[in-house]
């Protein structure tokens, strides 16, 4: 039997399978015809298959899958409960289950060493086939199971790790003696034995969820865990979680007196105490400052509309889930209370682009008018689901820098170009540097609109222009926007995580919609290309995740005290407070710590306000017209002239780097 392994041929005897072809124990699974699937498959003449090993994205999945069912095995061993669903998630699984009580922290202690003791019986997953009356029969005692099967035939969730429209599989969890300890309706692959799983697997966290994300439904108890391929890799994980729980900014917000989130308000609505909104300010500032050198031009729109704005663009249409419900007004009543004037349905924006297009409609445009480039930081609102508002990086009201640009067909390639690089550019500014991009495009679903052709063109050119920067570019299909394809800036942080930054979204849709025009060299009338742009997606967002990229140590030009005065003695006061009033005429932040604490102090609570330089001066330093720099990690430097003091703190902010 010849089958192709790697794009090399193979000769195998008949029956030959995963075990035979990849003894290597990192290999846990295999790609068979594109598929993934169990090392037990049986190949078939002139397959094509490739090896899965447990450190790729394929292998880790299935591993935290595979973790995931005897994490349910454990549970099922301690508790009366009936299964939900338990998929793989980024950096681990969770299981869902219909329990009586709810599960406590202190369970899930016990549900791990059960979980152990699953793992050395050392129980092989075992595929089997079923008709659906055999699936039903074998779950007879799994009502939420049974669920999936009388909605298979819906699609209720692509990619289901349960059911979908082709057969239906079985796995069961056999140990050394043959006897099926336990089994789960699933569609796999799996690992082939549970010891695979031996000292890399832990449990996270619990909590209450809903049935299929359905609100109406009896909550559930959801088990939260985490899988690797061996007890370093977890240790480097849970580090990693330590790191990020120390720079998680609604702790660091509150820490450095920079946002809250006052419940008098309403959830994912956040405000900018002083010290935030110098950063905010600064920020925004020198965005302004680069767009204007890009030939943007400012625009300015107000924060509502009538509904008929959103029924031509679509977004009642295609986005009304994520659109806060309509204000009905400006209905009028005679004295009677008769009704003389229907009222009309005003929305929140969600986005800024139909309001930009209108600016774009109000007169006649001609082709030397383009490439046209609006920009405006415009406040947007989206009715996010409270489960999923967090902190700054998913809230209800935002700022988004926003830019639409119209452009002729001859342009796009070239203004798709410079735009990306502008966005790459500015983004390195505020010291994010590791970016890789991600091509959303459409799929054969019906959530979106307009000409398939056009999508195609659109499609092509925005890959090609992503590859021409050298950059990794990862496939996204149909994770487009309704109205056109779109590049993503992926940017990673300082501990690692990916974070999705710009976007750039390509629209012949929207120009349609609304009869946009210009005219052009040959005199006719010509519909115009729009470019959807976002640099840092809200500058709320943005600003969750510099604080989280720092750790709330911002580098010099973004910090909102750049420079803390700390006087030895109070002969210090007139020195430092003239050497303040030298660094706030070349625009520095300072403040003198005139307090009565005692120095130490005053250095630790600076120090603790993770203010870039602290500036100490005694009595030697002023007979010598001198200072002192004590820096964030404790280093000390003496001895520094007032005017080398001034200079480098002058180019530290310059410079845009930390110190």
């Amino acid at each position: 039997m010849q089958i192709t392994v790697d794009g090399e041929n193979v000769t195998l005897e008949p029956g030959g399978d995963g075990f035979e072809l990849f003894p290597d124990k990192n290999i846990i699974a295999m790609f068979v015809n594109g598929e993934e699937v169990d090392l037990a498959y049986k190949f078939q003449e002139n397959d094509q298959t490739s090896a899965i090993t447990i450190d790729s994205d394929a292998g880790l999945r299935i591993l935290r899958h595979s973790v995931a069912h005897i994490a349910a095995q454990a549970v099922q061993d301690l508790y009366e409960a009936k299964l939900g669903i338990g998929p793989p998630i980024e950096d681990g699984f969770y299981y869902d289950f219909m329990i009586d009580e709810p599960l406590t922290e202190q369970d899930l202690a016990k549900i791990q060493k059960r979980m152990k003791e699953i793992v050395k019986s050392s129980q092989r997953f075992t595929r089997r086939v079923v008709s659906e009356a055999e699936a039903r029969e074998e779950m007879s005692a799994e009502p939420l199971k049974l669920e999936l099967l009388d909605r298979r035939s819906e699609s209720l969730d692509e990619g289901n790790v349960e059911v979908d429209a082709g057969e239906l599989t079985i796995y069961d969890n056999i140990d050394r003696n043959g006897e099926t300890k336990w089994k789960d309706l699933c569609r796999g692959p799996h690992v082939p034995n549970t010891r695979i799983a031996d000292k890399g697997f832990a449990l996270t966290r619990v909590s209450a969820a809903y049935w299929l994300g359905d609100q109406s439904r009896q909550s559930l108890q959801r088990v939260y865990g985490t899988a690797w391929p061996d007890a370093e890799s977890l240790a480097e994980y849970k580090e990693r979680l330590e790191e990020a729980a120390r720079r998680d900014h609604r702790k660091l917000g509150q820490e450095l007196d920079l946002f809250s989130f006052p419940s008098e308000i309403g959830s994912g609505l956040p405000v900018f105490h002083p010290k935030g909104g110098i950063i905010r300010q600064v920020m925004e500032d020198y965005s302004r400052k680069k767009h204007l050198e890009e030939g943007y031009e400012f625009v300015y729109t107000p924060h509502i509309s009538k509904q008929n704005l959103f029924e031509i663009s679509g977004h009642l249409q295609w986005y009304s889930e994520g659109m806060f419900p309509p204000m009905h007004i400006d209905s009028e009543y005679d004295q009677e209370g008769e009704l003389k004037k229907q009222g009309q349905n005003y929305y929140l924006k969600p986005m800024n682009c139909p309001f930009h297009i209108l600016i774009y409609k109000s007169r006649s445009r001609s082709y030397r008018e383009l490439p046209l480039r609006m920009f405006e930081f415009g406040s947007v609102y989206r009715y996010e689901k409270s489960g999923v508002v967090h902190g700054l990086t998913r809230v209800r009201g935002m700022t988004q820098d926003d830019a639409h640009l119209f452009v002729t067909q001859e342009q796009l390639a070239e203004e798709i170009e410079k735009v990306l690089q502008f966005v790459l550019d500015l983004l390195r500014d505020y010291g994010l540097n590791d970016f890789y991009l991600e091509l959303s495009s459409r799929d054969d679903g019906d959530k979106f609109v307009g000409d398939a052709k056009a999508w195609e063109l659109a499609t092509e050119t925005l890959s090609k222009v992503a590859s021409a920067t050298g950059l990794e570019l990862v496939a996204d299909p149909g994770g487009a926007a309704f109205y056109g394809p779109k590049i993503s800036v992926q940017a990673k942080d300082a501990i690692g995580r990916t974070w999705q930054m710009s976007t750039i979204q390509l629209d012949f849709n929207l120009p349609e919609r609304f009869d946009l025009e210009y005219v052009g060299s040959d005199g006719e009338k010509h519909r115009p290309i729009v470019l959807h742009r976002a640099l840092f997606g809200s500058i709320e967002r943005f600003f969750g995740v510099l604080t989280e990229h720092y750790a709330g140590h911002f580098p010099p030009w973004l910090a909102p005290v750049q420079v803390a005065c700390v006087p030895i003695t109070e002969n210090q006061h007139e020195y430092l407070l003239d050497f303040a009033d030298t660094l706030k005429e070349q625009g520095i932040r300072v403040e003198v710590d005139l307090s009565d604490e005692r120095m130490q102090k005053k250095i630790r609570n600076h120090t603790m306000s993770k203010i870039p330089f602290i500036v100490i001066a005694g009595d030697s330093d002023e007979a010598e017209s001198a200072v002192s720099f004590r820096y964030r990690d404790g280093t000390q430097r003496n001895g520094i002239k007032l005017e080398q003091a001034v200079e480098e703190i002058m180019d530290a902010v310059a410079s845009r780097e930390q110190v």
